[in-house]
């Protein structure tokens, strides 16, 4: 009786329906995350968002004055005060010849005569807007979805600024160790001794304002907690079966680090990288507040902030209220997208460990 051999799969093969396989399950796993969908859409929403206002499609105007000084939201009506205006009296009694001390006084009534018959031409302007003006009658949608673009702009470039530097360093350090963990470790304490808000304040006084220099700013103060968490994955991964496996069979260090490891502890990389994200919108919000942000000719969420603070006093909440609401809903839908997909990419949920 002959025994029946089974077949042999080609290793090829069988790599990459695993491989295909893991991230089905993710994405499976993904989208059984009611939470994580409805932030997903919610982020994607502001990303279609600022793709338009980029392209010019939306909020191309929002530097244009359209409506009156502080119209409110459409809801709420049209301004109740009207404009007052002064009454200016006519004296009655007779009027004393000043010709003697001015010498223009002769032609005062040849000069109101001709700018009598001059006519004035004002353009009409809009009582309310959908979500109010601000003082200058701009209108305080389009300066919110202006304002998305670069705040998210700014957030998201700094927050992969901070994780590239961040990874990079925390991978040198948790794999080699030695003199380049210690030299790596020294600089981290470094940055980690002086207040992170006082170093971002001292690089934008140097580096001034604008809108590349607060990513830059952001990025070089931002990587310690990314490095932190980066190299303890890496010191933990390096000794493990799979790493020390693809050491037997020659995978040089880069390989076993960028290859093996760094896709194993993507989920943790994850949840910084939008912990950043928030980090870095807030930060810059705080800079634009103070002065130190964007330029002036640029809108974000900071500057609708400090330009709120004056409004306020005045009774006119909607600029604040919009960009509170427009950060939050973001930042929100941000933070719940990143667990959810940190929840997908655990190798411990998906059975690899």
């Amino acid at each position: 009786m002959s025994a029946v051999l089974p077949p042999i799969a080609t290793p090829g093969a069988g790599d990459a329906a695993r491989s295909e396989g893991v991230w089905h399950a993710a994405w499976r796993r993904l989208r059984a995350d009611r939470v994580g969908i409805v932030s997903m859409a919610v982020v994607g929403v502001f990303l279609l968002m600022i793709v338009l206002t980029a392209g010019g499609l939306v909020a191309r105007g929002w530097q244009k004055e359209v409506a009156v000084p502080s119209a409110p939201p459409s809801f709420m009506g049209a301004a109740s005060a009207a404009a007052t205006t002064e009454a200016i009296s006519t004296p009655t009694g007779p009027i004393a010849d000043i010709s003697a001390v001015d010498p223009l006084a002769p032609r005062y009534k040849e000069w109101d005569e001709r700018a009598a018959k001059l006519k004035t031409t004002s353009s009409s302007k809009r009582e309310t807007l959908p979500l109010g003006g601000d003082r200058f009658g701009r209108d305080v949608l389009s300066k919110a979805v202006k304002g998305t673009q670069i705040s998210v702009f700014v957030g998201v470039l700094a927050a992969i600024v901070a994780t590239t530097i961040g990874t990079l360093l925390g991978a040198f350090g948790g794999f080699f160790g030695g003199k380049v963990g210690d030299f790596l470790e020294w600089l981290y304490n470094v940055f980690e001794s002086i207040p992170g808000i006082l170093l971002i304040f001292a690089f934008a006084a140097v580096l001034g304002r604008g809108i590349g220099t607060v990513v830059i700013i952001l990025g070089l103060t931002g990587w310690t907690g990314m490095y932190r968490q980066v190299r303890a994955e890496f010191i933990k991964h390096s000794t493990r079966e799979y790493v020390r496996a693809a050491e037997a069979i020659g995978a040089p260090p880069l390989s076993r680090m960028f290859r093996h490891i760094l896709p194993n502890i993507s989920h943790v990389m994850l949840v910084r990288l939008g912990l950043l994200v928030v980090g870095f919108i807030k930060a810059e919000v705080i800079l634009s507040y103070l002065g130190l942000g964007v330029p002036v000719d640029a809108v974000s969420w900071g500057t609708m902030l400090a330009e709120a603070q004056a409004e306020l006093i005045l009774g006119h909440w909607w600029q604040l209220a919009t960009a509170t609401v427009f950060m939050a809903v973001f930042v929100t839908a941000f933070s719940l997208m990143a667990d959810a997909a940190r929840d997908a990419l655990d190798p411990k949920l998906r059975g690899l460990e």
